[in-house]
């Protein structure tokens, strides 16, 4: 490995503006709202506030999945916050979420309107509301949530870790990829393992542990999430492939994947989600003809 050009900490660290790369003009190193905004609200009981990144879609495809099983209190609004725009720095937002990351939920299902953030957290609420993909037995439960805790702890090595300094850093910088892409590899050899000996994360059942891990792994080893797949040798990984195409398949998820969609093929994005017939409105008969 190369030695990297030196560089020493200073004694205090100090915000510089343009240290920032890509993100420069939305990272801060400090809390709070940067702007009076108001957020929509829409007729459904459930509002959402998020972007179709790995995280966002997790929640809509929770959401969908709720309503392919008839559940019609899991109607909902998904309101578009531009994460580039700082749209989650609106004071509105910040109220539902004050760590300002995407998604967000409000559930104004009962007299007293509920905040919910952090992905995981919004699936296990949802799962609990509506008793689905998240399973009573202790046994299996306590697996499901095992599960859901290891993504909410090892996304970040694959999102802010690799991908972030093998797709956006201004520079490469060989030993922070190194280090991420050895972590990431490792995550998902631990994820073909248990794949080699259950259909699905939490056992023989779908659950939301399968729903927060595909976005992001089913993501990298089927190519939409980074350009890392031949970096990372992903096709050596035929447990993890072969459950990521078994949860594409589903009609639910491709809905899901399209709600809070600004970027890719037109008619794969549908900005906002108001009702069921904003799909066929946006795409026609196409998730049909898949």
């Amino acid at each position: 490995m190369s030695e990297p050009s030196a560089y020493t900490p200073p004694k205090v660290w100090t915000w510089n503006k343009e240290n920032g790369g890509r993100f420069a003009n939305i990272n801060r190193p400090i809390a709070g709202p940067t702007h009076e905004k108001e957020l929509p609200v829409g007729r459904h009981p459930l509002q959402l506030y998020s972007l179709a990144t790995p995280n966002g879609v997790k929640v809509t495809v929770m959401l969908e999945e709720l309503l392919a099983l008839g559940h019609a209190g899991a109607e909902y609004d998904a309101w578009l916050i531009n994460i580039g725009q700082g749209d989650q720095f609106g004071s509105g937002f910040v109220g539902v979420n004050p760590n300002s990351k995407i998604p967000a939920l409000m559930d104004r299902s009962g007299p007293t309107p509920i905040r919910v953030f952090e992905s995981g957290a919004i699936l296990i609420h949802l799962a609990e509301k509506f008793g689905a993909f998240l399973p009573t037995e202790p046994a299996a439960r306590a697996e499901t949530l095992s599960w859901l805790m290891w993504l909410m702890g090892s996304a970040p090595y694959l999102g802010g870790g690799l991908g972030h300094f093998y797709t956006y850093a201004p520079f490469k910088i060989e030993y922070a990829i190194y280090r991420y892409a050895m972590e990431v590899k490792r995550e998902l050899d631990v994820l073909d393992r248990r794949l080699a000996e259950s259909e699905y994360l939490g056992g023989a059942e779908y659950t939301i542990a399968d729903m927060a891990t595909w976005p992001w792994y089913g993501g990298l080893v089927k190519g939409v999430l980074y350009e890392a797949g031949e970096f990372l040798s992903v096709d050596e990984y035929k447990n993890v492939i072969r459950w990521a195409d078994q949860i594409a398949e589903r009609p639910a998820v491709k809905r899901g994947r399209m709600v809070n969609r600004t970027f890719g093929a037109p008619e794969s994005q549908l900005p906002e989600r108001h009702e069921a017939s904003d799909f066929e409105t946006k795409t026609g008969d196409k998730l049909a003809a898949e």
